[in-house]
C-alpha cells in the first residue's frame, strides 16, 4: 500500500469507528454483502482432513484434489439477524456494473419487504467492499438517487468485509470435501447451509 492508501484507510476507520460510537444502534443498521464462488468439488482444509494413526500404523494416502470446475457465484447480503438477499448469478453471467446495479435494485425490493422501517426512514448503512462493479459510477448515482448511506470501503481492506471472514467460511466448512454433480446440487447446499446460521451468528459476525 502507498501511504495515501494507508492515511485513506485509517482515516475510514476512525470514520466506522466515530459512527459506532455516537450511534448505539449501529451495527443493528448495517446491511452488508459480498459474492463469492461455490465449487461442486471444494478440497477439504488441512485441519479437515487430519486423522489420528498409531505409532506404528502408516499414514493414510491423501490423493491429489482440486477444486471442479463446476462452480456457481453466489450474491450474498445480510444484517445482524439474518440473510435479506441471496441470489445465484446465472451460468455465462458477469457481474459488471450492469448486472450489479440490477443487485442493488433487487435488494432494495428486499429491504422494503424485510425491513419496511428501515426503508422508510432511510436509517442504515450499506458496506460491501470497492470491487470495480460495486464502485462503478452508475452504481454510485443509483445508490445516491435512492438516498443509500454507503459505508467507505478503502482499498486493501478485507477485514472490513464481514461476509468474508464470517459468513462464506461458515457456510463453505460445511460444503468442503463433498462432491455435488450438478449447479443447482450446489445451490440447494448452500441454501440449506444458510438456512441453518443462527440469529446470534449474525450478530457476532456483524
Amino acid at each position: 500500500m502507498t501511504p495515501e492508501q494507508k492515511d485513506q484507510r485509517i482515516a475510514a476507520c476512525l470514520d466506522l469507528i466515530a459512527t459506532a460510537d455516537s450511534d448505539p444502534d449501529f451495527f443493528k443498521k448495517t446491511v452488508t454483502g459480498d459474492e463469492t464462488w461455490c465449487f461442486a468439488c471444494d478440497p477439504t482444509t488441512k485441519h479437515q482432513s487430519t486423522a489420528w494413526v498409531g505409532e506404528t500404523s502408516p499414514r493414510p494416502k491423501k490423493l491429489p484434489f482440486q477444486k471442479s470446475r463446476v462452480k456457481t457465484m453466489l450474491v450474498i447480503f445480510c444484517d445482524w439477524q439474518v440473510v435479506i438477499h441471496k441470489e445465484f448469478v446465472q451460468e455465462g453471467e458477469t457481474i459488471n456494473a450492469v448486472y450489479y446495479k440490477g443487485v442493488m435494485e433487487r435488494l432494495l425490493n428486499r429491504i422494503r419487504h424485510v425491513r419496511l422501517g428501515m426503508c422508510e426512514s432511510g436509517d442504515w448503512f450499506l458496506l460491501h467492499d470497492n470491487a470495480p462493479s460495486h464502485s462503478a459510477t452508475i452504481v454510485k448515482l443509483f445508490l445516491a438517487q435512492r438516498k443509500v448511506t454507503v459505508l467507505d470501503h478503502p482499498l486493501y481492506s478485507p477485514d472490513l468485509a464481514p461476509a468474508g471472514y464470517f459468513l462464506f467460511p461458515k457456510v463453505k466448512s460445511h460444503l468442503k470435501g463433498r462432491l455435488f454433480d450438478s449447479i443447482s446440487d450446489i445451490q440447494k447446499a448452500m441454501t440449506s447451509t444458510l438456512n441453518t446460521i443462527a440469529k446470534d451468528d449474525f450478530y457476532k459476525g456483524i
